[in-house]
Protein backbone atom coordinates (compact mmCIF):
# COMPACT_ATOMS: atom_id res chain seq x y z
CA UNK A 1 0.00 0.00 0.00
CA UNK A 2 0.91 3.57 0.23
CA UNK A 3 2.85 5.71 2.53
CA UNK A 4 -0.73 6.63 4.90
CA UNK A 5 -0.46 2.82 6.71
CA UNK A 6 3.07 3.79 7.58
CA UNK A 7 2.55 7.47 8.50
CA UNK A 8 3.09 8.73 12.22
CA UNK A 9 -0.49 9.32 12.78
CA UNK A 10 -1.66 6.03 11.84
CA UNK A 11 0.91 4.00 14.18
CA UNK A 12 -0.19 6.19 16.76
CA UNK A 13 -3.84 5.59 16.15
CA UNK A 14 -3.74 1.81 15.61
CA UNK A 15 -3.95 0.63 19.09
CA UNK A 16 -7.54 3.08 19.01
CA UNK A 17 -8.44 1.49 15.77
CA UNK A 18 -7.96 -2.16 16.78
CA UNK A 19 -10.27 -1.53 20.02
CA UNK A 20 -12.92 -0.72 17.93
CA UNK A 21 -12.55 -2.55 14.93
CA UNK A 22 -12.06 -0.05 12.45
CA UNK A 23 -9.40 -0.14 9.87
CA UNK A 24 -6.54 2.16 8.29
CA UNK A 25 -6.65 2.64 4.85
CA UNK A 26 -5.33 4.84 2.26
CA UNK A 27 -7.21 8.54 1.81
CA UNK A 28 -7.41 7.61 -1.99
CA UNK A 29 -9.29 4.47 -0.96
CA UNK A 30 -11.42 6.29 0.87
CA UNK A 31 -15.76 5.69 0.38
CA UNK A 32 -18.18 8.65 1.45
CA UNK A 33 -18.66 6.76 4.93
CA UNK A 34 -14.79 7.07 5.65
CA UNK A 35 -13.55 9.32 8.16
CA UNK A 36 -9.99 11.09 6.80
CA UNK A 37 -7.92 12.06 9.16
CA UNK A 38 -5.38 15.05 8.16
CA UNK A 39 -1.99 15.75 9.20
CA UNK A 40 -0.43 18.96 8.33
CA UNK A 41 -3.34 19.97 6.24
CA UNK A 42 -2.74 17.47 4.47
CA UNK A 43 -5.16 13.91 4.05
CA UNK A 44 -2.76 11.12 6.33
CA UNK A 45 -5.24 8.14 6.33
CA UNK A 46 -9.14 6.81 5.94
CA UNK A 47 -10.35 5.27 8.89
CA UNK A 48 -13.52 2.64 7.88
CA UNK A 49 -15.57 2.05 11.10
CA UNK A 50 -16.83 -1.20 11.67
CA UNK A 51 -20.39 -2.17 11.00
CA UNK A 52 -22.36 -2.18 14.42
CA UNK A 53 -23.22 -5.89 13.53
CA UNK A 54 -19.84 -6.58 14.80
CA UNK A 55 -19.60 -4.61 17.81
CA UNK A 56 -20.97 -7.66 20.50
CA UNK A 57 -18.44 -9.88 18.88
CA UNK A 58 -15.74 -7.41 19.72
CA UNK A 59 -16.82 -6.71 22.72
CA UNK A 60 -16.99 -10.65 23.56
CA UNK A 61 -13.59 -10.94 22.28
CA UNK A 62 -12.49 -8.10 24.21
CA UNK A 63 -13.85 -9.87 27.55
CA UNK A 64 -11.55 -12.96 26.39
CA UNK A 65 -8.38 -10.94 26.46
CA UNK A 66 -8.84 -8.99 29.87
CA UNK A 67 -9.64 -12.55 30.84
CA UNK A 68 -6.18 -13.94 30.47
CA UNK A 69 -7.84 -14.86 27.04
CA UNK A 70 -9.76 -17.73 28.76
CA UNK A 71 -13.14 -19.11 27.28
CA UNK A 72 -15.36 -17.20 29.06
CA UNK A 73 -17.10 -20.68 29.02
CA UNK A 74 -14.52 -21.61 31.37
CA UNK A 75 -15.00 -18.55 33.70
CA UNK A 76 -16.01 -18.54 37.64
CA UNK A 77 -20.02 -17.22 38.21
CA UNK A 78 -17.73 -14.78 39.74
CA UNK A 79 -16.03 -13.70 36.52
CA UNK A 80 -19.17 -14.34 34.41
CA UNK A 81 -20.91 -11.98 36.78
CA UNK A 82 -17.47 -9.03 36.17
CA UNK A 83 -17.76 -10.18 32.69
CA UNK A 84 -21.76 -9.12 32.50
CA UNK A 85 -21.26 -5.87 34.37
CA UNK A 86 -18.65 -4.87 31.58
CA UNK A 87 -20.41 -5.75 29.05
CA UNK A 88 -23.69 -3.55 30.23
CA UNK A 89 -21.14 -0.58 31.55
CA UNK A 90 -20.48 -0.89 27.23
CA UNK A 91 -24.18 -1.14 26.23
CA UNK A 92 -23.44 -4.69 24.88
CA UNK A 93 -27.64 -5.26 26.16
CA UNK A 94 -28.78 -3.05 23.85
CA UNK A 95 -27.82 -4.82 20.65
CA UNK A 96 -30.65 -6.69 19.32
CA UNK A 97 -30.37 -10.38 20.75
CA UNK A 98 -27.52 -9.11 22.90
CA UNK A 99 -28.59 -11.58 25.94
CA UNK A 100 -29.08 -14.36 24.49
CA UNK A 101 -25.03 -13.73 22.32
CA UNK A 102 -23.94 -13.50 25.81
CA UNK A 103 -25.24 -15.92 27.76
CA UNK A 104 -23.89 -18.51 24.89
CA UNK A 105 -20.38 -17.05 25.35
CA UNK A 106 -21.03 -17.47 28.90
CA UNK A 107 -22.06 -21.09 28.80
CA UNK A 108 -25.16 -19.82 31.14
CA UNK A 109 -29.09 -19.38 30.48
CA UNK A 110 -30.37 -15.81 29.60
CA UNK A 111 -32.24 -16.45 32.70
CA UNK A 112 -29.13 -16.41 33.95
CA UNK A 113 -27.67 -13.59 32.57
CA UNK A 114 -30.93 -11.64 33.29
CA UNK A 115 -30.24 -12.21 37.34
CA UNK A 116 -26.62 -11.30 36.78
CA UNK A 117 -27.64 -8.15 35.26
CA UNK A 118 -30.40 -7.33 38.47
CA UNK A 119 -28.13 -8.19 41.03
CA UNK A 120 -26.24 -4.87 39.72
CA UNK A 121 -29.09 -3.00 39.75
CA UNK A 122 -30.44 -4.47 43.07
CA UNK A 123 -26.76 -4.64 44.59
CA UNK A 124 -25.34 -6.79 47.04
CA UNK A 125 -27.96 -8.80 48.93
CA UNK A 126 -27.39 -9.37 52.78
CA UNK A 127 -26.10 -6.83 55.86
Amino acid sequence: MTDALEHSLTRAIKPLLDAVGATALDPAEAKPDDVILEWDGAPAVAVRLPHLSSALDRLLAEMTRQFDGRPLSELDRLEKQRVVALLEERGAFTVRHGVETVAAALGVSRFTVYNYLNRQVDGPKGG
